[in-house]
């Protein structure tokens, strides 16, 4: 009997199993979807130019994907590379595409709405114009040349035509045609070329004169005074920087000058009736009242100058005409 009660029992479970089993089955049936085949395109349409009659939706976005995500091409010179519209900023609506064209008529063909990012391509066009731009070069003093200022000739560069390449670029981006794309160019004219360079001074402490130049072509000369040995008129390269007629002689911040005060423009005024001062701090070429001390090392570091030959200079002369100190 006992034998009979177990074997009666496993029975009971092995139907209680079975039968669970099956009512499993039955509720993920009934909740399944209905299996059918995919919705196709319809015969006679297509995205974009390309043919997807009879494609599934994952069919269609695969293939048109594929067209959209081709690398953009350029072109310089000799080299050539690819860019992906990735990394252009471009973002293709494929799926909204495939969704209409699949509810679309024979001969229909669906646009691709194409979002690009411009600021991506003027990041990128300005990374084209680092890597092939060649900034243009002004023709410039080098030095000089028994006694004659040496200008280096001026180079000419070239630049990306930045709004030129972005429109391209962009325009390529929204179509799924990527012909190859050359990178355009402008040339950059320097503003200073060698044939029309204008006045340099020169100016030689040792001999206390002052030369003008009309680029290396010597112009006229001049007697001038230069600073004393506790105040050296400095040697270098510097420009001209500050131009002032019938200028204010203020105090500079220097002890020879403590508890001086300004001087108006007028026959006293030290600076004379014109200033022309340099890049070097507190330094300047000027008219004198102090004739007696042209020729001399006699000032504070500035050029002093006969007043009607500082007059003259003033006139011929301009912001950012160089001016070389030698000894």
């Amino acid at each position: 009997m006992k034998r009979v009660a177990a074997s009666f029992v496993r029975m009971s479970l092995w139907k209680r199993v079975v039968l669970s089993t099956l009512l499993v089955l039955c509720a993920a049936i009934a909740l399944a979807p209905s299996a059918g085949p995919s919705k196709r395109i319809p015969n006679g349409v297509r995205i974009a130019g390309v043919n997807v009659s009879g494609l599934d939706a994952g069919q269609a976005k695969q293939q048109i994907g594929a067209r959209y995500a081709t690398p953009v091409r350029f072109k310089f010179a000799r080299e050539h590379w690819a860019v992906s519209p990735e990394m252009l900023g471009m973002n293709a609506e494929i799926g909204n595409a495939v969704s209409r064209a699949q509810d679309a008529r024979s001969g229909d063909d669906i646009g691709v709405s194409v979002d690009v990012n411009r600021d991506a391509v003027k990041e990128y066009v300005a990374s084209l114009d680092q890597r092939f731009g060649i900034p243009a070069e002004n023709a410039v003093v080098v030095g000089l040349v028994d006694g004659h200022p040496k200008i280096a000739d001026s180079q000419w560069g070239r630049t990306v035509r930045r709004q030129t390449m972005v429109r391209a670029i962009v325009r390529m981006l929204r179509t799924r045609i990527r012909p190859e794309l050359p990178v355009v160019m402008e040339t950059l004219k320097p503003s200073v070329e060698k044939s029309g360079f204008g006045p340099v001074v020169v100016i030689n402490r040792g001999a206390n004169s002052l030369q003008l130049f009309n680029g290396e072509q010597p112009v006229r000369s001049f007697r001038v005074a230069t600073g004393r040995a506790q105040y050296p008129t400095p040697t270098g390269t510097f420009r001209i920087v500050d131009m002032q007629m019938n200028p204010w002689w203020r105090p500079p911040d220097s002890a020879w000058a403590k508890g001086l005060k300004p001087i108006p423009p007028g026959p006293g005024n030290p600076l004379g009736t014109r200033w022309m001062g340099l890049s070097a701090p507190g330094v300047g070429i000027h008219g004198t009242p102090d004739a007696a001390s042209i020729g001399y090392s006699a000032s504070h570091g500035c050029i002093r100058m006969y007043i009607p030959d500082a007059t003259w200079l003033f006139d011929h002369v301009q912001l950012g005409t160089p001016v070389l100190i030698v000894n």
